[in-house]
């Protein structure tokens, strides 16, 4: 009996998903556990698995194309099934088996079947090409458009994507790549009469992708329900910055390396247990301040082009109780996976504190919007060599040259005082700048 896979219910605010990468073909055979795609919902970008052995006999939604949940994503056949047989009953009105699993919550009766039929798959090659002499093109349905628009043939493109997969930026590179080719040839000993100028950038509408509109609300709800203010306080980078260097040194052989933001993190941490407000969220029930007991803090993860881009934030939890190795393998660990496939709802779940760190980027100080529920971010920039005066031991005021980082605070003024804010930096500045107390 044919299995019909649908779109799952994977979290409770969840009405719609979409197949961002399909991880099988038609004729493919699966067990029970696999991963078999990888779905983006409001909040995450999740591994969706199979709970029935079987063989792929249709792909019934293409990837990038949003659905219902409870719509038929894929077709299983079960063993000594024809494919061709199980394909066709894909989103018939009385489906005979539904894969055990595939949705969390049923679909009403209203549930739609699945609203489009992805290519039909054939043997390909070891250069890609199908061995009927066609080609299967895997491309996100903008860089599709865009293609379209600009009378681009996808197959001359690589992709740079997940899997080889075509997206924007790929097409965008082979219609300026196109345009230059394009130009009447130069004479060697000629210069050139006029500068080459970019193509005329065009106008356009992108829709948000499922996981884009939720940040969206969320930062329009924080910006106009949660009164924001901002302190902000320079920390001495120093000693911060010898001392890293020397565990890097000496941890190198473990593949161990340290970043300021590792040292930031558990600074952070352990601050919270002078300033417990400042890991406390606001409650309407009361309404009142619900003080947490576990210190969780969130890490803000930007997301490559291709994976939708805009932020995510990780959480790192019992930050307090870990090391500064634990803080920094956790936070590679759930950024790598952010990149690479998404992270789950769980690992961006109960952050009770943010860090957005954009000193990476050359950044020196900016403000940051309160990741609710919390009721604090901070903003970090980068550490600035710049000169200060200070006293040797002689006594005499001499000039020297040190690191100085920036700390701005948002917080909520319904829990957070500015005088709070004020004393809860100036214990994460002393842990920073008296590095050797983090260790322990």
């Amino acid at each position: 009996m044919p299995i019909d896979v649908t779109m799952p219910r994977l979290s409770d605010t969840m009405e719609q998903g979409t197949v961002v990468k399909w991880h099988v073909q038609e004729g493919q055979a699966v067990s029970s556990g696999d991963v078999v795609a990888d779905v983006e919902t409001d909040k995450a970008t999740m591994e969706l698995q199979v709970y029935d052995d079987g063989k792929v006999a249709k792909v019934a939604v293409p990837e990038g194309q949003l659905v219902a949940v409870g719509t038929t994503i894929m077709v299983l056949a079960e063993e000594g099934e024809s494919l061709e047989a199980a394909a066709a009953s894909a989103g018939s009105s009385a489906p005979k088996k539904k894969a055990e699993g595939s949705s969390e919550a049923p679909a009403s009766s209203s549930s739609p079947t699945a609203t489009a039929t992805a290519p039909t798959s054939v043997p390909a090659t070891s250069n890609g090409s199908a061995s009927n002499g066609t080609q299967r093109v895997f491309a996100s349905p903008l860089a599709r458009k865009i293609a379209e628009e600009r009378g681009i043939d996808l197959a001359s493109i690589s992709g740079s994507g997940p899997s080889g997969r075509i997206v924007k930026k790929d097409v965008e590179a082979a219609g300026s790549r196109a345009t230059s080719t394009g130009a009447a040839p130069r004479s060697a000993t000629t210069p050139d009469p006029m500068p080459i100028t970019p193509g005329a950038l065009e106008s356009r509408t992108e829709p948000l992708s499922g996981m884009r509109g939720t940040i969206a609300r969320r930062l329009v709800e924080s910006k106009t329900t949660i009164p924001h203010y901002q302190v902000t306080v320079s920390a001495r980078m120093d000693a911060l910055l010898e001392l890293r260097q020397q565990l890097n040194d000496q941890l190198e052989s473990q593949g161990i390396k340290l970043s300021v933001n590792d040292f930031l993190v558990r600074a952070c941490a352990l601050a919270m247990h002078q300033h417990p407000y400042i890991n406390s969220s606001w409650s309407d029930k009361g309404p009142s301040i619900l003080l947490h007991g576990q210190v969780n803090i969130g890490v803000a993860v930007s997301l490559p082009p291709e994976r939708g881009g805009g932020l995510v934030v990780a959480t790192l939890r019992d930050a307090d109780r870990h090391g500064l190795r634990h803080i920094s393998g956790e936070t590679k660990r759930l950024a790598k996976k952010a990149r690479d496939k998404g992270l789950s709802v769980e690992d961006m779940s109960d952050s009770t504190f943010t860090i957005s760190n954009l000193g990476m980027f050359g950044v020196d100080h900016f403000t940051a919007i309160i990741n609710p529920p919390n009721a604090a971010i901070l903003a970090v920039g980068r550490a600035i060599e710049k000169p200060f005066f200070e006293t040797d031991e002689d006594g005499d005021t001499v000039l020297v040259v040190g690191h100085e980082m920036a700390m701005t605070m948002s917080s909520d003024h319904r829990v957070i005082d500015g005088a709070m804010a004020a004393q809860y930096l100036q214990t994460v500045k002393q842990y920073l700048e008296q590095p050797a107390s983090l260790l322990v």
